[in-house]
């Protein structure tokens, strides 16, 4: 299980209120639109596809959370004082700049995602006024899908009902575990009430919404981890991301791991609660679309498909990540990740990119590939090679697929259960 490829993004999921703005300028979200267009049909890509059909997103980071989890290495800071305005002002004028980037060619927005961090300690209005300089500098389509990720312990009736009027409509909520002890444990400043609570609010502002667990946790059972889950398939959420823990470095958790004072799961009991996770969703309806994701038939989280795709995205915000095409260019983009660094920058020169590299095809490709095999469905053979110009070697496939690694066909190739427990390896197996 060691081998997974690092997290991907979480996601959630809900319901909206768009309609597009004129082609040269951009949308203006409204809370009357119909709800969003479910995904394509299942015949839509899934894996590589046609490159014009997988979309583009904006994926907007807000770094500040009430407390630092133990276990957690994304980009969140704990601050005792937040000038809210002036960061939403500082997002804005990022947005501005990476539309800059694009001029002439700013294809429609179909996805956002308020990712963190705790985006659910913003305010509504800061959320609108986000969205809406979004909505001025692209076109939006009618069926965005807007995801904010919201903590339990920030959870808020009217908060919530300020953010499906300005917009969003996909909420993700870090439930996390439903054991209180594990979740004292795990740093989080909620309780299992306080996140049965949460999630019933959710459920009752937003038409889409997901929650995340995490299991591989310490001393956690094969016989805990089915109860458990038994119980969050029973909710009803269209979508759930079960992550495994994994100790990152630089964090407590890998400081207490080397000095044996606390113990996960080793990488056959961890195996085995992957398995059990799958066995679980796919009878509940609610199957994996991802190594970590799963979702009923066509509520898939639309944003990471799109990096799972590997279409494009622009990421603001402090260390926001971003992979854009420029004219025939794919190009990697990065933000100043310190926030009081990046708040800086962009008061300073109206962004706070630190990065924006040319990535060379063979790159691209690999990256292409290691995003695709994540989906259950896997890769469009064709349009893959077709958009790199490389080959696939047959007998690297047939090995692999020999080793129970991958499935292939004519059209598409796909990392097997097993396959994608060692990606990494399969991905080396493939392009070295």
């Amino acid at each position: 299980m060691n081998e997974l490829y690092a997290s991907p993004p979480p996601c959630g999921e809900v319901d909206l209120a768009t309609r597009s703005g004129d082609k040269s300028g951009g949308g203006q979200f409204s809370a009357t639109a119909p709800h969003p267009a479910p995904l394509r049909s299942p015949t839509s890509p899934q894996g590589g596809g046609d490159f014009a059909d997988v979309g583009f997103g904006i994926y907007v980071h807000w770094p500040f959370c009430a407390a630092k989890c133990p276990y957690c290495d994304f980009n969140s800071h704990v601050r005792s004082q937040i000038d809210e305005s002036a960061w939403v002002s500082g997002i804005v004028r990022e947005l501005r700049y990476v539309a800059g980037l694009q001029d002439g060619a700013r294809p429609p927005v179909q996805t956002i995602f308020f990712g963190g961090g705790t985006p659910s300690l913003m305010h509504g209005d800061s959320v609108a006024a986000v969205l809406g300089a979004i909505a001025e500098r692209w076109p939006v389509a009618r069926d965005v899908e807007v995801t904010l990720e919201s903590n339990p312990a920030s959870a808020d009736a009217q908060r919530f009902r300020d953010y499906r009027m300005a917009g969003v409509n996909r909420l993700s909520l870090g439930v996390q575990a439903l054991n209180d002890a594990d979740l004292k444990a795990l740093g989080r400043l909620h309780d299992v009430a306080e996140a049965k609570a949460a999630l019933a609010l959710a459920m009752r502002t937003f038409e889409r919404v997901s929650i995340d667990l995490i299991y591989a946790r310490p001393h956690q059972t094969a016989a805990q981890w089915r109860d458990e889950l038994r119980e969050a398939l029973a909710f009803g959420t269209e979508h759930l991301s079960l992550y495994q823990l994994t100790i990152e470095p630089a964090t407590p958790f890998a400081t207490l791991a080397r000095t044996g004072a606390l113990a996960i799961p080793d990488d056959d009991t961890a195996a085995a609660l992957y398995e059990t996770t799958q066995e679980m969703t796919e009878a509940a309806g609610v199957p994996a679309y991802e190594i970590s994701n799963h979702a009923r038939p066509g509520a898939e989280c639309r944003h990471n498909l799109l990096y799972w795709r590997y279409g494009d995205y622009a990421g603001v915000g402090p260390g926001a990540h971003g992979r854009l095409t420029i004219g025939d260019q794919r190009i990697a983009t990065s933000t100043e990740r310190l926030p009081e660094r990046w708040r800086e920058a962009v008061e300073r020169k109206g962004h706070a990119l630190i990065d924006q590299t040319n990535i060379p095809n063979a790159d691209a490709a690999r990256e292409h590939l290691l995003m695709n095999l994540r989906l259950t469905k896997g890769v469009d053979r064709a349009a893959y090679e077709s958009r790199w110009d490389v080959q696939l070697e047959p007998a690297r496939i047939a090995a692999l697929a020999a080793n129970g690694l991958l499935t292939a066909d004519d059209q598409w190739l796909a990392a097997t259960p097993h396959g994608r427990l060692v990606l990494n390896r399969v991905i080396a197996a493939l392009t070295n």
